[in-house]
């Protein structure tokens, strides 16, 4: 298949990637799928390939349960399985100015995450707004260890809503030159 050939395939991945926000609690995601989901994260591009990251699966109830106490909306106890996206700032190469770029080298990784559980039928969403402190003691992370972000995955529900998305156009967004 050429590379003109691909690019619909992925701008169509790209476009049905949503984030989801009810997720068919009774359906719960079989550990092949996760790490083949894993999988695309551990190969994606990081500063200097220095990969500094690890990911840790949370299927229990009780892990789930501190997932749900550290984050305040309530949709969030429909996901069946999570992945808390975890940096480490040591292994992570920084800019000659001092720029660690840990939480770039995540966010690739976790954005290959969250197409790949979109190629398999999967839900994800990124959630970084939760109580960090209590993330790491609840799952043991130390530094130099930080959760980055949690990312609830599994099958949307039957009801679930997907929100329209308002995108800038590309002349608010591409300059060619100079800003």
């Amino acid at each position: 298949m050429s590379d003109l050939q691909l690019y619909p395939t992925l701008m169509s991945l790209m476009s049905e990637r949503y984030s989801c926000r009810n997720y068919d609690a009774t359906r719960p995601v079989d550990h092949d799928l996760l790490r083949a989901v894993l999988d695309a994260a551990r190969i994606a591009p990081s500063a200097c390939n220095r990969q500094p990251w690890q990911f840790l699966v949370i299927d229990s109830a009780e892990g789930k349960e501190a997932i749900a106490a550290a984050y305040s909306r309530e949709w969030i106890r429909t996901a069946p399985t999570f992945i808390i996206a975890i940096g480490n700032h040591d292994e992570a190469w920084h800019r000659a100015d001092g720029k660690d770029h840990t939480d770039v080298d995540l966010s690739i990784a976790v954005e290959h995450i969250c197409l790949a559980a979109t190629a398999l039928g999967l839900g994800t969403c990124w959630v970084c707004n939760f109580d960090a402190p209590a993330i790491r003691s609840a799952f043991g992370i130390a530094d130099p260890l930080e959760p980055i972000a949690i990312i609830p995955i599994g099958y949307p529900a039957a009801d679930a809503v997907v929100p329209v998305k308002n995108r800038k156009t590309a002349q608010d967004t591409i300059k060619w030159g100079k800003l």
